[in-house]
């Protein structure tokens, strides 16, 4: 895979993410994947998909995971339905991450991406622990399987985030670093963000947003086209540059109601990004 290669977040049959027809005929190269619905998960699903991304010349980088239940319809909901933190779906949940980390093994795939949800902020607490023991599982299953774990940012402080990699203590464990979701969940801004954490950085997201003129944390900021929000694309990139990240740029435009548009945005942050790529890199 080539420096910096432009990709996109993509779905199968389910979830978030564009169609693999999208990927195609924007010329897009990699994609990370949602995760599929269970019952196409199966060796034979796997072997065909295979063919189809050969077929049209795609590599995933990323198997997402994703669980039924899971709702971004507000943050209070997120923080109650979202990732390995909400304790009733806790166990069901692993058990799935199981299963699909096997099936993206089956794909060739060496990367896990996760949110992990709002962390309890009592380190002490038996709940943070759990979580801990959650996600120390998880990698262990994972480094089975020669994969990593890349947890998504934007629910917790990148200082938060680093300190709870820390007490998981596992050598798999990384961030996939999306920059609107510090704005969109009023956590901060992200390129000094990223700043703190790029040693972890093994993915990120393209992705832009405004903040909310609400309360911050509490009201959702918007999602807006790449390089046409807060984040700031071009000394994103330059920052990634910087701290030495050389994988990925996975568009992501979460607009299914509206694909025609969502296509036609992705279409525009993929001249916008080869731009900014040639006059960084000098290529």
């Amino acid at each position: 895979m080539q420096h910096w290669s432009i990709g996109v977040f993509a779905s199968i049959d389910a979830g978030l993410g564009v169609k693999l027809e999208v990927v195609r005929d924007l010329g897009i190269k990699t994609i990370q994947l949602h995760t599929p619905y269970k019952t196409s998960r199966t060796p034979e699903n796997a072997a065909l998909f295979t063919k189809q991304l050969a077929d049209y010349g795609i590599t995933i980088t990323t198997v997402f995971l994703g669980f039924e239940g899971e709702s971004y319809e507000t943050i209070d909901i997120t923080a109650k339905t979202v990732g390995f933190v909400p304790p009733l779906t806790r166990s069901a949940r692993l058990a799935e991450a199981f299963e699909i980390s096997d099936f993206a093994k089956l794909l060739g795939v060496t990367a896990i991406g996760s949110h992990i949800g709002f962390v309890p902020h009592e380190k002490n607490s038996s709940d943070y622990k759990e979580v801990v023991e959650t996600i120390q599982r998880l990698c262990d299953h994972l480094a089975g399987n020669n994969q990593a774990l890349h947890l998504e940012t934007g629910q917790e402080s990148v200082n938060s985030l680093l300190e709870f990699i820390g007490n998981v203590r596992r050598k798999n464990l990384f961030i996939n670093f999306d920059p609107a979701n510090l704005i969109l969940y009023g956590i901060g801004d992200p390129i000094g963000a990223l700043k703190v954490v790029g040693s972890y950085v093994r993915g990120v997201h393209c992705k832009d947003a405004l903040a909310t003129t609400g309360k911050p944390g509490v009201d959702w900021g918007r999602e807006v086209p790449f390089g046409t929000g807060q984040v700031n694309a071009e000394l994103f990139l330059r920052t990634l540059h910087e701290i030495g990240y050389d994988g990925a740029l996975t568009i992501e435009r979460e607009i299914p109601e509206e694909p025609q548009r969502q296509k036609e945005e992705i279409g525009q942050a993929v001249r916008l990004i080869s731009e900014l790529k040639a006059k960084i890199l000098n290529i």
